[in-house]
């Protein structure tokens, strides 16, 4: 049987979700086949998939279409707003091509009938990983330029500060570094005096209101 590559020191981590204590019992008793796969956590809906997606953070989902509370795909909507990174295996016992479809534009890799073997299981789970690694690779990816950009940018600002530029390069630099919500306190009091320096009000009430909205929800 073929087996997810996965590094054996590595489980994958897989969370279960179905409102049948039977199929998730089942389904639990065919990943303990699988070399180098664990059950992190078990859901008897898509609210509880939801909230456990949060705690314990798996590889990949095994969702139920049809369950109380909240169904799979909603579930899996709001799973994958916040973990991109997390591959769904959607569980049905019809084949329906609309909902297929639905599942497939939300992000969903693979669809599973009822009953399914642990050969089916297993081809699902394998198929999924690899993409599931793809997509954290590109995450790291993205997040290494994000902070080669911001070091950056960084360089410059401290390079305009020094000099008091209030030209438009200084104007696009310091407001590329506002859009970061982590930014720092020195570079919005820049901004700020450079839009003083250029009358540029509009924008110095629109950056006042968004350091207030900041100073609120630290508060909060």
């Amino acid at each position: 049987m073929a087996q997810p590559n996965v590094s054996p020191k590595k489980k994958l981590r897989v969370l279960i979700a179905d409102d049948v204590q039977e199929t998730r019992r089942n389904t639990r008793l065919m990943l303990a086949t699988i070399d180098d796969v664990e059950v992190v956590a078990i859901a008897a809906n898509g609210l509880q998939a939801v909230e456990l997606t949060a705690e314990h953070h798996p590889d990949i989902l095994l969702l139920d279409i049809n369950m109380p509370e909240m169904d799979g795909l909603t579930a899996y909507r709001k799973i994958a707003q916040a973990h991109p990174d997390i591959g769904c295996i959607i569980v049905s016992a019809e084949k329906d091509t609309t909902t297929l479809r639905t599942a497939m534009s939300i992000g969903v890799q693979e669809y599973l009938i009822k009953p399914f073997t642990i050969e089916e299981l297993e081809t699902a789970i394998a198929r999924v990983y690899p993409r599931v690694e793809e997509i954290r690779r590109k995450m790291i990816q993205a997040e290494q330029l994000r902070r080669r950009n911001e070091a950056y940018l960084q360089q410059l600002a401290n390079e305009y500060a020094k000099t008091r530029r209030t030209d438009d390069k200084a104007v696009e630099v310091f407001e590329r570094l506002a859009e970061n919500p982590q930014c720092e306190t020195r570079w919005l009091q820049n901004l700020a005096m450079i839009y003083v320096v250029r009358q540029m009000w509009g924008r110095l009430r629109s950056l006042a209101e968004k350091v207030e909205k900041r100073t609120k929800s630290k508060a909060g």
